[in-house]
């Protein structure tokens, strides 16, 4: 299933993934650092939610509070426990 996250504090506004089972597909970041977020969009394909959450949860963009890849994984546990409220 594709979904969409409105990120919060970022310079990226959105990022648009597909969750199959527990493993993330074709991350896409709109706005922000373009190689960066590209960058970890592919490192970041086919790993699992808790994988992805592991590696880059708390990862913070200067005084921001959070980052991009922050946002991934928040973004990412979000749609995986929605899934499981279904």
């Amino acid at each position: 299933m594709t979904y969409s996250y409105k990120t919060k504090g970022t310079c990226s506004q959105r990022i648009d993934f597909d969750l199959e089972d527990n493993t993330v597909h074709n991350i896409t970041f709109i706005g922000g650092c373009n190689g960066n977020t590209k960058g970890v969009a592919a490192l970041c394909e086919g790993l699992t939610v808790d994988q992805i959450e592991e590696r880059l949860k708390g990862i913070q963009c200067g005084v921001k509070g959070t980052s991009c890849v922050d946002q991934l994984a928040t973004a990412v546990r979000e749609a995986l426990n929605s899934t499981l409220k279904v």
